[in-house]
């Protein structure tokens, strides 16, 4: 049995969460080389999925296109992260 989309979306943030490190130092961010800016990209990130934890526990349901929305997000950062050598 699938998931709700509010179980779904809680299961990808936690997901998220689990695989990119916000924690980091920022001195560990910047290693030099830039494809991107680490932090801000981590800051822009993480500021999306506590939006959605504040609205999903506010009983607001996520369609289909916004869990679509940061799963891609999310891939498209840890690829930034990755080339930037944070990962």
């Amino acid at each position: 049995m699938k998931p709700d989309r509010s179980t779904a979306m809680r299961q990808l943030i936690q997901q998220i969460r689990l695989n990119i490190p916000f924690d980091l130092p920022e001195a560990n961010m910047c290693s030099g080389k830039c494809n991107g800016c680490s932090q801000k990209l981590l800051d822009y990130l993480d500021t999306e999925l506590e939006d959605w934890e504040y609205r999903m526990d506010a009983d607001e349901l996520p369609d289909f296109g916004e869990i679509n929305r940061i799963a891609k997000t999310s891939k498209k950062i840890y690829k930034v992260l990755q080339r930037n050598g944070v990962l």
